[in-house]
């Protein structure tokens, strides 16, 4: 039996089988191609860079411990996408590969000790490294010939990159003839393109002005500029560009990697200001520390740092793995923070119900992105963080993607703030919210959610679709679209509204339903007439199509079949909040009906709001009774409870031919139990049998009392 997808994403590389680690691979192989793809041709990247990451991390985790399952489309040897088909193609003449990340100190040092070690340095020997930021941007390689720029390509996979020539000649600080003399010939010279933050936040200014796309970061503008099949719009677009490395050159440029830049910059292009020369892993490290104080006041995207190893000699030894040189490696920043003020706590009703607390901040820039919510998670959340409004708060991109809230600067509370009081009621609906015990572990949801399913506005669409889809009341022609466009036009809004469109087509001045688009004579009276077909539904498809969480077809039939009658049903859960406790005691007593279903439906009935949308709707329709199969067998209408092993059939027969009889099957005995039917086993059962004065029988004695019924 194979293992879905999303189970072997939680399983250790290390506990993996040799099945489930090429399964893995496989999975792995796709969901990063998917994202290199966003990345890389769309400019529109759907995780943040620390998820992205950690694929790839697991990915070489895995082919580490499996090398024999390696496959041919692997990750690692790949690096972005292949080019989009809305440009021509340029292949590279010296491949575009990406770094190795390093997250910590540790992994820093081992880089420094792994390149030591290669090269076989003894301990009194220096070797020196290169530090500079990583900029948050868009990979080029710019060639050019005699001296004049004669193309301009993307990264692309690595090997092909994507031909932006003329978009490149509008970005200014890219010169088309190289300054200076003494060229090579060629010579490729690579780097980032970026949009400053300042820049940035006028061309959003602008698009917002024009009713036209705000970007979400400044790499995303810069990309989707760069890429721009007119490049008058790339033009009118304030790209700016950083020089860090070279290709293909027709002679050698430097010895070393820091001369190499301060020649490529006497060609006229702009390098790095912030550039360190380190002799061992504690200067690198010192060097990231100063970076990541001054990030906030560059102007610009950094992600990181990036070292490499000096001497172009030995990089030439080192030489490349996978697709990664050995001797260069981009230390990542943690996910950037910034401070800022929590001016109130909104809650959002999701279309299930779940309340969702939003934090509303004072907007502060985190990592090029200006952010005034972020997602405080749940109840539990705030509770433990203690947030409070008014709070100064620290907050952070998670993955550099989605803004949360941290921690609160307690040395900065204000005196009168007070500890955030979760609401007990849905702010859309009124109705009241509650936490449900979770089935499985047995302990209470994080969740708090709106029991006002039929009248809450944040979630009525969504359970009116339920209501008329095939396993409910089956309306033919009501589908999804027409529920939703029924909505937006105020037709319906709750589901007694669909039985009496007839009556009310064409009201009050109203455009009837023939007349509306997508509608004729002939089309809406078909709808009418499939809707009246529909006035009479069988109690448990009625039971379902009320959409109260947890009740399914299954136990919507378990119920029906209980109750026999919805009166009986309503009639049972009937009453105020303060009769919830005695609801769930005796739902729960049927069988398969749990804690969870049973706290549902009572939450769901006594729910004021619901209970009245309940009786709008059986003034329009009638619900026929979950009748016995025989009304007068010797258990019909009886309480029965199997315990212990019975040996003549199995315990599903036996329940399946009780309930067949008219009777109501429970899991436990309690004071409405009225026969208990007890074989070899049997246990605690018994004794509450004894405790309520419940008749017990055999399985020989319950098979006679039902012989020939």
């Amino acid at each position: 039996m194979t293992t879905p997808d999303n189970d072997l994403a939680k399983i250790a590389p290390d506990a993996l089988t040799a099945g489930q680690a090429r399964d893995e691979l496989a999975r792995l192989a796709r969901e990063i191609a998917a994202h290199d793809a966003a990345y890389y041709q769309a400019d529109a990247p759907v995780v943040s860079d620390a998820d992205y990451d950690a694929l790839r991390r697991r990915n070489s985790a895995i082919e580490a411990l499996f090398p024999d399952l390696v496959r041919a489309d692997s990750p690692s040897g790949r690096v972005g996408a292949a080019p989009s088909a809305g440009f021509g193609k340029i292949a590279h003449a010296v491949p575009m590969l990406s770094l190795n990340n390093a997250f910590g100190e540790e992994d820093v040092f081992e880089f420094v000790q792994r390149v030591r070690k290669f090269l076989k340095v003894p301990d009194e020997e220096s070797v020196f490294f290169t530090a500079e930021p990583k900029i948050d941007g868009l990979s080029i390689s710019l060639r050019y010939e005699g001296g004049l720029l004669a193309s301009a390509a993307t990264r692309g996979d690595g090997r092909v990159g994507e031909d932006v020539t003329a978009n490149i000649r509008t970005v200014k600080d890219i010169p088309h003839e190289l300054a200076g003399n003494g060229w090579p010939d060629p010579v490729e010279v690579r780097g980032e393109i970026y949009m400053s933050h300042a820049d940035f936040a006028a061309l959003n200014d602008a698009q917002q002005e024009a009713g036209d796309k705000v970007f979400a970061n400044p790499r995303n503008a810069a990309a989707g500029s760069l890429r721009q099949l007119d490049a008058e719009i790339t033009r009118r677009r304030p790209l700016r560009f950083f020089a860090y490395a070279w290709g293909e050159t027709g002679s050698a440029i430097a010895d070393t990697q820091h001369e190499a830049l301060e020649r490529i910059a006497s060609w006229g292009f702009p390098v790095q200001e912030f550039f360190r020369l380190c002799r061992d892993g504690g200067e690198i490290l010192s060097f990231y520390g100063e970076l990541q104080q001054a990030r906030p006041r560059l102007g610009y995207d950094i992600d990181g740092v990036v070292y490499k190893v000096d001497r172009l000699d030995l990089q030439q030894r080192l030489g490349f793995v996978s697709r990664s040189p050995r001797w260069a490696i981009a230390h990542k920043f943690p996910a950037e923070k910034a401070i800022t003020i929590l001016r109130d706590i909104e809650i959002q009703v999701g279309r299930t119900g779940a309340l969702t607390p939003v934090a509303k901040l004072v907007p502060v820039t985190v990592g090029g992105v200006v952010v005034s919510n972020a997602t405080l998670h749940n109840q539990d959340e705030i509770e433990r963080k203690d947030v409070r409004i008014g709070d100064t708060v620290v907050v952070q991109r998670a993955g550099d993607v989605i803004p949360q809230i941290v921690e609160v600067v307690l040395a900065e509370r204000p005196a009168d703030a007070e500890p955030y009081e979760f609401p007990q009621t849905c702010p859309v609906c009124g109705s009241h919210a509650v936490r449900e015990i979770n089935e499985k572990t047995g302990k209470v949801d994080v969740v708090r959610r709106c029991t006002g399913g039929l009248v809450c506005p944040a979630q009525i669409v969504e359970r009116l679709k339920h209501f008329v889809s095939r396993n409910a009341f089956d309306i033919e022609g009501l589908g999804e679209k027409q529920i939703a466009l029924f909505w937006d036009e105020g037709l319906i809004r709750e589901p007694a509204d669909i039985f009496t469109l007839r009556a009310r087509d064409g009201a009050d001045g109203a455009v009837p339903l023939k007349e509306r688009e997508g509608f004729g004579e002939v089309s809406a009276g078909k709808l009418f007439d499939a809707i009246d077909e529909r006035r009479e539904i069988e109690f448990d498809r009625f039971l379902f199509a009320l959409g109260i969480r947890h009740v399914g077809e299954t136990n919507a039939r378990r119920l029906a079949r209980a109750y026999g009658s919805l009166a009986a049903f309503l009639d049972a859960v009937s009453g105020e909040v303060d009769r919830r406790e005695d609801m769930i005691g005796e739902l729960s007593a049927i069988e398969g009906i749990g804690e969870a279903v049973a706290g549902s439906v009572a939450e769901f009935f006594t729910e004021p709001r619901n209970r009245q949308v309940v009786d709008n709707l059986l003034d329009e329709v009638a619900v026929s009774d979950m009748a016995p199969a025989a009304r007068n067998s010797p258990v019909s209408g009886k309480t029965v409870v199997f315990t212990g092993s019975l040996e003549k059939m199995t315990r599903a027969e036996a329940k399946a031919r009780a309930e067949a009889m008219g009777a109501k099957v429970s899991g436990t005995v309690s004071k409405v139990t009225d026969l208990v039917v007890a074989g070899p086993g049997a246990g605690s059962k018994l004794k509450q049998a004894e405790k309520f004065g419940v008749e017990v029988i055999d399985e020989d004695r319950w098979l006679a009392l039902i012989a020939g019924a």
